[in-house]
């Protein structure tokens, strides 16, 4: 890549941070956009008030993540140094057709600290974010790539590289008029939906466990927010749904949606709460992610990276931005 490139990273999830932080570190400008008002994409955490005054949180995208690979521990551990992350030692029950069940071997885990988007916020701070800026074409000229938002139309600066780390099917309406062969990479990916119910409780609610997979009903996974290492305020349980039931019930309203799994929570233990919240993700997940790392075209000055190229989960969002900035570094950008 030639030396100061220009490059625009669009989506500031864990893999477009990872990417622009790995391009800016080699002396390249990155701009990052993000159509949200922070950084952190599906490692969000929700914050509010309830109606006596007392703040509440909640993650309600990725619950924790763990570390596999030497590289991505190195990171961690630079996350927990810096106070960003810190291991969660759950409690994790198992509910399925055969009577609950706690795990014997529980896998070491991890959270963001004090919330599920500090490692993200963390990222982001060295990096030129642009947030509340959501692109909705690219467009290639003699003068390079150009770029137009909802908000800001076609943006006058020009770039010599494009990074495109949204999720696939947002991908999709992006890269079709610049690159079909992408387009259709992208459209190949099925992602899911998810919805996350936000319980609010006045007093701690003890069920036994801190965190379960459940793998009948609506539920796929509920857990004990406030147990995670630095939480603060109101006692908040949070309720995943399962993929397929999500999917299924993906226009529902949220009170339609509350009713069903408050009543699933019910078999499980769980009591009314004070309060609730409600948050649709429709694309939470893959359900078959791909294995190819990252994208990169040099003929083009275009790049693909996320978790749904690079098997899914925390751990491979960051390393496909890790393994596309260096395929970026590695060849030349087009003149």
């Amino acid at each position: 890549m030639k030396s100061a490139a220009r490059i625009a990273v669009i989506g500031a999830g864990l893999a477009g941070l990872s990417c622009a932080r790995t391009l800016q570190a080699a002396g390249h400008e990155v701009i990052v956009f993000e159509k949200s008002r922070a950084a952190a994409g599906r490692m969000s955490t929700k914050r509010g008030e309830s109606s006596a005054g007392e703040a509440w949180q909640c993650d309600t995208g990725a619950q924790y993540f763990t570390a596999r690979d030497a590289a991505f521990q190195a990171e961690v551990a630079r996350w927990q140094a810096a106070g960003v992350a810190a291991e969660w030692h759950p409690e994790i029950a198992v509910f399925g057709d055969a009577p609950a069940q706690v795990l014997a071997r529980p896998e070491q885990r991890y959270v963001g600290s004090p919330r599920m988007t500090a490692p993200a916020r963390y990222l982001a701070e060295t990096l030129t974010l642009k947030t509340q800026t959501t692109i909705q074409a690219l467009r290639r000229d003699g003068s390079g790539w150009a770029l137009r938002s909802a908000e800001h139309d076609w943006l006058s600066a020009r770039f010599d590289a494009v990074v495109v780390a949204t999720p696939a099917p947002q991908a999709v309406p992006l890269l079709q008029p610049v690159q079909t062969a992408l387009a259709e990479l992208a459209a190949s990916v099925h992602m899911r939906g998810s919805w996350a119910l936000m319980l609010h409780y006045d007093a701690p609610l003890q069920l036994g466990f801190e965190a379960a997979f459940v793998n009948h009903g609506p539920l796929r996974w509920i857990a004990q927010n406030s147990h995670k290492p630095g939480r603060s305020g109101q006692h908040c349980w949070l309720l995943h749904a399962s993929a397929t039931w999500s999917d299924a019930h993906i226009e529902d309203s949220a009170d339609t949606v509350a009713t069903a799994l408050l009543a699933a929570f019910a078999e499980l233990g769980g009591i009314t709460p004070d309060a609730w919240s409600a948050h649709r993700w429709r694309y939470a997940d893959c359900e078959q992610p791909l294995q190819l790392g990252a994208v990169w075209q040099a003929a083009d000055g275009l790049g693909l990276c996320g978790d749904w190229l690079n098997g899914g989960k925390v751990e491979g969002a960051w390393s496909s931005g890790r393994i596309l900035a260096g395929q970026m570094l590695a060849s030349s950008l087009p003149a």
